[in-house]
């Protein structure tokens, strides 16, 4: 027999409205300046190269260091893993509102600050680039868990998926408007102080005022988290929050009574004998164990595996696109330009397979369902990584280079409608209110430490096995072709891995935690 709060009814059958749409961008731009800050970095490492690791008398234009490149790319990604599970935690604790705007600041200060990044040397630069990155990511992991959490909460369960689906998308958006920045700014500054290709001398490629470029494209991340900063505060609490966590039955009926604009009975008594039955086991506990602990053990382990693929492919696209000679020889670019040819590959594989692949989610998740979505784009990317690897000398030849710009889209196409998306839907489904948060930051956190693997692994891994490069102080590696061989397997893991969680398409969130029933019953914590 259900139990469900009228507030809740309301809330799972409620008829889409404004407030659903306003909620979805509010909740949206954090991860639009989530993905505009992460994934700009690739934009302007090479420059950065060029900037502080340049020597005179060179053939080569300056790169960062395998080691420096790695910690660029990885210390926001652990920054994001900090947030997540500290943030995810405070949302349980606190409420996912009062908490939320605090993610918003670190994103705005800290993208700010990180392109005032100063230092008397490069690795003074570099280092000082690093610790505020660090707290951008902090910020942005905090609006994983918060942002999903809210989404799901407030969404009725008719259309839950699509408008969870919609907040994540608004990453798509935001790696295309930091490609369409870079691109915009790099014109500008090469048009205005031209200079000339780098073979010409091992400085003539840089101008004194390429070192604003870069700046100016990471502080740009700071302009969408502030304009929504007044919105998020204004967000009422969630009523599962204020009803199942903090009890308070009149607020819930409240706040959400002016949302809907309809007349909720606040049920106080109904709703106090829901809570007694459900404060009776937590995380750590038995019966979590035995009710979650296999959602739990899918949910991070599909996300991990799909991160080391997916920020792999984003970080080190312009890797790649070296690799196959779809970007030509830094030494016939200046600095300026490269970030510019750079920018552009990335904005045109974000257009053709990123930004679709997100949209496409939003329209079928509550038609195709969860789990079929996301064994279907774990399956295709696996595919379309044997496609690229197995073949890879054929691709690299430049006739062909046409084919493997479509192979490669595919895959950010189907990492897009299917396993990034839903890894980021399902644990903010199927896990108790009160636990929510927490478990999807665990989740996410999952997530990011395979991000950190694939930052840091396939950097090292996709260097050129030609031992000679050893004798320059690079290291040697298994070549892009066999990293590619090895995300395709990941990815086929996690297709395995996905058959651990359960399908959530049309059901509300206590039908799919059993929060509604009233035989509920559990251990104390310990």
């Amino acid at each position: 027999m259900s139990s469900q709060l009228r507030v809740l009814s309301a809330l799972d059958v409620a008829k889409i409205q404004l407030y659903h749409f306003k909620a979805i961008v509010i909740a949206g731009m954090g991860f639009f300046t989530d993905a505009y800050d992460l994934f700009t970095l690739p934009n302007v490492t090479k420059l950065l190269g060029r900037i502080y690791y340049t020597h005179d008398g060179t053939p080569k234009p300056g790169t960062l260091p395998p080691g420096v490149n790695s910690a660029v790319n990885a210390i926001a990604l652990i920054g994001t893993l900090t947030g997540q599970l500290f943030f995810g935690w405070l949302g349980d604790r606190m409420g996912r509102k009062k908490v939320y705007g605090v993610t918003l600041v670190l994103m705005v200060v800290s993208s700010l600050a990180s392109g005032l990044s100063f230092g008397k040397s490069a690795k003074g630069v570099i280092a000082t680039l690093c610790f505020f990155r660090f707290w951008l990511g902090f910020g942005i992991g905090g609006d994983y868990p918060l942002s999903a959490t809210i989404m799901s909460e407030y969404a009725n369960k008719k259309t839950r998926g699509a408008f969870i689906a919609a907040v994540f998308a608004m990453q798509g958006f935001g790696i295309l408007f930091g490609g369409i920045v870079s691109i915009i700014v790099a014109t500008a500054f090469d048009h205005a102080f031209k200079a000339p290709p780098y073979k010409v001398n091992a400085t003539a490629s840089l101008v004194p005022q390429a070192d604003y470029v870069w700046r100016i494209i990471l502080m740009f991340g700071a302009l969408p988290a502030a304009i929504t900063y007044y919105w998020r505060m204004k967000m009422p609490e969630t009523a599962r929050y204020t009803a199942l966590i903090a009890k308070n039955a009149k607020q819930a009926a409240e706040d959400m009574a002016k949302v809907l604009q309809v007349d909720i009975e606040a049920e106080p008594e109904k709703l106090e004998k829901i809570t007694e039955r459900k404060d009776r086991y937590g995380l750590f506990s038995w019966e979590f164990a035995r009710k979650h602990g296999l959602h739990l053990l899918g949910t991070t382990t599909t996300w991990f595996l799909l991160d080391i693929a997916y920020y792999s492919n984003n970080l080190f696209q312009k890797d790649i696109y070296t690799a196959v000679g779809w970007l030509p020889p830094a030494e016939d670019m200046n600095a300026i330009h490269e970030v510019f040819r750079v920018a552009r590959a990335q904005t045109l594989i974000t257009l053709c397979g990123t930004v679709p692949g997100y949209w496409f989610t939003v329209a079928f998740i509550d038609y195709l369902g969860r789990i079929f979505i996301q064994l279907m784009g774990f399956f295709f990317m696996t595919v379309f990584m044997f496609a690229l690897a197995i073949p890879y000398n054929h691709w690299t030849k430049k006739h062909n280079r046409v084919g493997f710009l479509v192979m490669y889209s595919l895959t950010f196409f189907f990492a897009n409608f299917g396993p990034n998306s839903i890894t980021f839907i399902v644990p903010a489904e199927i896990f108790p209110a009160r636990l929510r948060s927490t478990c999807h930051g665990i989740s996410a956190a999952a997530g990011k430490a395979g991000a950190t693997i694939g930052a840091i692994g396939f950097l090292f891994a996709a260097q050129s096995k030609d031992p000679k490069m050893t004798d320059k102080g690079y290291p040697t590696g298994i070549g892009v072709k066999n990293s590619l061989i090895i995300l395709g397997v990941i990815n086929f893991v996690g297709m395995l891995f996905t058959f651990l969680l359960p399908e959530s398409k049309g059901k509300s969130l206590e039908e799919l935690t059993g929060e509604n029933k009233d035989d509920e019953r559990g251990d104390q914590a310990i």
